[in-house]
């Protein structure tokens, strides 16, 4: 048998891989989150039929007579590229501009994805709630990072970005926020400067203050004019019910019109007795730093009440850095979540494990954990899906290369034959 009809068998089975690649790349071209895949081809070993010889002082040496023997696959490369972003407006889709993969749980095993495609489903605990984030192809769940209060303040901070702080990302429809007394109140503006002693100027300003359990109260602030730089204050919730500690006094002004007061604050309580059962007394301390008394109209307001009544999770979005941030219905606004994200020193070495997932290899190094807008991660694009980067163009003319590559090597089994069966024909 003649070398050149192995050859072109060989040629004939590695452009056949080269097609099926080109196929599953084409096949994918509009699946979220798919990596193209690139075959390439080797020199399979050469025959050696003479060695070459050493060049002498009276000729010249002679190069080495070798004949391949045929093709071989070189690699199936994973090309990492960036895929086009397609807006969904969906709240849970979500698409990586960089390097990151999310990260999915299932079981002790940690898997890595592009697709972007999530949704809520129902816990175990509770088919009737829906909490944890999911890939809607497959079920996993989506890992994060949970965020935790910082003691003494009103601020959260998300959990160390390691292995060990990836937990299921869980958002639960029904979270509250409980309430919180209010205990600082500010007002700004003016208090008319301008003095008639026949026509004294009388303010009511009134705010909501809020009790241990969340619960309103009414507080009304009375400003009565006694003097060109004086105003006097008095305090009262509107039910009736009085305040103790400070329920009134008297604000003082330069002639520039600014508060004098050394301390011009008023603390004052709301007793317990006036608010129900099961809460405590309501310590406010009323900031009257801001007041001026210019001889403009009077445009004095509340601001700055630093107390809330509970609310319930309404609504939540992503932003940027995967950050998921809840939305109560008392208005305030609390951050639950962030987004977990794996890179890889060599992202093509991952294996791919369906569902265009991939999962760590001996080749790929160590998973890298992270978090979107950090350490080359890239940034997460909310509401929105990584398409495909199968570049379709560059797979047709693939195609046409691989086929004129197939129709070669056939050639080449087909004259080998016919030299054969002239062999064949010389016994006649």
């Amino acid at each position: 048998m003649m070398r050149s009809m192995f050859a072109g068998v060989s040629g004939l089975r590695t452009h056949q891989v080269r097609m099926d690649v080109i196929g599953n790349n084409i096949a994918n071209v509009n699946t979220y989150g798919y990596k193209s895949s690139r075959a390439s081809f080797q020199e399979m070993l050469s025959q050696t039929i003479q060695g070459s010889s050493t060049p002498t002082a009276e000729r010249g040496g002679t190069n080495p007579q070798q004949v391949g023997l045929g093709v071989q696959l070189g690699s199936i490369d994973v090309l990492h590229s960036q895929g086009n972003t397609e807006s969904t407006g969906n709240i849970t889709d979500m698409a990586i501009e960089g390097d990151g993969f999310f990260i999915l749980g299932s079981g002790d095993q940690r898997l890595y994805t592009r697709a972007g495609m999530f949704g809520l489903s129902a816990t175990e605990a509770s088919l009737e709630d829906q909490g944890n984030l999911v890939s809607l192809v497959n079920g996993l769940r989506v890992q994060g990072y949970a965020f935790e209060s910082i003691p003494g303040t009103d601020q959260y901070r998300p959990r160390e970005a390691q292995a060990g702080n990836l937990q299921d990302i869980y958002i639960n429809t029904e979270d509250r926020i409980p309430g919180r007394a209010t205990d600082s109140v500010t007002m700004t503006g003016n208090l008319d400067g301008r003095y008639d002693p026949d026509n004294r100027l009388t303010v009511d300003r009134q705010f909501s203050a809020f009790d241990s359990r969340g619960g309103r109260v009414d507080v009304l602030i009375t400003f009565e004019q006694t003097g060109v730089d004086t105003w006097d204050y008095t305090i009262n919730d509107v039910g009736g019910q009085p305040v103790t500690g400070n329920p009134g006094g008297t604000i003082t002004f330069n002639s520039n019109g600014a508060n004098t007061a050394d301390d011009p604050q008023a603390p004052f309580t709301i007793p317990a007795a006036a608010l129900g059962g099961g809460v405590e007394d309501i310590e406010i301390s009323l900031d009257f730093t801001q007041l001026t008394s210019y001889a403009e109209d009077t445009t004095a307001i509340v601001q700055n009440v630093n107390g809330y009544r509970s609310g319930v999770l309404e609504s939540f979005t992503v932003d940027q850095s995967g950050v998921v941030t809840g939305s109560y219905s008392n208005g305030l606004t609390r951050p639950l979540w962030q987004v977990a994200l794996a890179r890889f020193p060599n992202a093509a070495g991952l294996s791919k494990a369906g569902n265009t997932m991939f999962s760590e290899s001996s080749n790929s190094g160590d998973t890298i954990f992270g978090a979107a807008g950090s350490g080359g991660f890239g940034a997460i694009s909310p509401s929105a899906l990584e398409m495909s980067n199968v570049d379709l163009s560059q797979e047709f003319t693939n195609m046409i290369i691989t086929q004129r590559g197939f129709q070669a090597n056939s050639r080449i089994i087909t004259s080998s034959d016919e030299m054969l069966q002239e062999l064949v024909n010389l016994k006649r």
